[in-house]
């Protein structure tokens, strides 16, 4: 029997260059990958179901979950996670110093729902004070070429909310002053995504944070999570089908994220030998994973992102996450 033909989307990034590049393929599968912004990604996926395995938003396939719909299953691979909240700019002239002097401000973000927005408001929230319901919002995507067209997306309960017109973007708008901040910035080229100018070529803005990275670290050390957007998922149908490709495809990603990670650790022997990084600091890098797979180290990262999309009115119930996943997948 040949191996099995499938479609594949997968977002440019180091966790996924060596299947893009062919290094790393899994096991009984010829898969044909396309590399797609993961913005225009989740959106054919939503509305087309255009591919058999992809990576898809943590925040949308949960709500889509929360009314019943199954489409997509989930293994525990997760390709992006970032301190999103440190992203927010703002607009100098706007006299916002601190999260506080958000509240009542316009703020621009490309689409409500998105995992990363979530996972922003959630920081403002509860490590500020600041609720959804004290900003203005104003979002770039139309229903049509939103995540949300796909699952009913409608504004929560006391949260004010307008689409931006489109001859504009998130971009242009804090250039002329038309909004205060942005929680998420999107200026790379996709389908959906409108804004073009780098936040950083923007005269005017900023980010919030005046040290992002010192936030981050200080977030993780309270918090001890490192927010999740992206999962991979495969097609429900095919699964009932195929059972074994759960596994076969969670392999071939932790494979790829291992290729990937091997020439940073290889760049710490220089510096060893050196002296310059102690032994048992090389040896404590190379031992930790900074990015781990598998739902047993990330339940609490999974959980609470569930519990925020309740919190902030966007998924109808609870969703228990390890629901998401694929049965093989829930012991990994």
């Amino acid at each position: 029997m040949g191996a099995l033909s499938l479609s594949v989307a997968l977002s440019d990034n180091p966790m996924t260059a060596p299947i893009h590049s062919g290094r790393v393929a899994a096991e009984g599968i010829d898969w044909s990958v396309s590399a797609i912004h993961p913005s225009e990604m989740f959106w054919r996926q939503l509305k087309f179901g255009e591919f058999d395995i992809s990576e898809m938003s943590l925040s949308s396939m949960t709500i889509a979950a929360s009314q019943g719909v199954r489409d997509w299953v989930a293994i525990p691979v997760f390709t992006t996670r970032r301190f999103f909240h440190t992203a927010v700019v703002v607009r100098t002239a706007a006299g916002i110093e601190s999260p506080a002097d958000l509240v009542g401000k316009r703020v621009g973000v490309p689409e409500y729902q998105q995992t990363a927005a979530v996972w922003t408001r959630g920081a403002l929230l509860h490590e500020f004070g600041v609720a959804p319901e004290q900003l203005t919002w104003f979002m770039e995507r139309p229903p049509e070429l939103s995540h949300g067209g796909a699952t009913a997306f409608a504004p929560p309960t006391g949260v004010q909310l307008s689409y931006i017109p489109g001859d504009t973007n998130v971009g242009e708008m804090l250039r002329v002053g038309q909004l205060d901040a942005a929680v998420v910035y999107i200026a790379h080229r996709n389908l959906v995504d409108r804004s073009r100018s780098e936040a950083g070529a923007i005269g005017g803005v900023r980010t919030l944070f005046a040290d992002p990275r010192a936030e981050g670290i200080r977030y993780y050390a309270k918090t001890g999570l490192l927010p999740v957007n992206h999962v991979v998922v495969v097609r429900a149908s095919l699964l009932e089908k195929h059972p074994w490709v759960a596994l076969n495809v969670y392999s071939a990603m932790l494979e790829a994220k291992r290729v990937a990670n091997e020439p940073v650790l290889q760049a710490l022997q220089p510096w060893e030998q050196l002296g310059l990084l102690p032994p048992e600091t090389a040896a404590d890098i190379r031992a930790a994973d900074p990015l781990p797979y598998g739902i047993q180290a990330q339940g609490v990262v999974l959980e609470t992102l569930a519990e925020y999309l309740v919190e902030q009115g966007l998924a109808k119930r609870l969703v228990d996450i390890k629901d998401l996943f694929a049965p093989s997948t829930l012991s990994l």
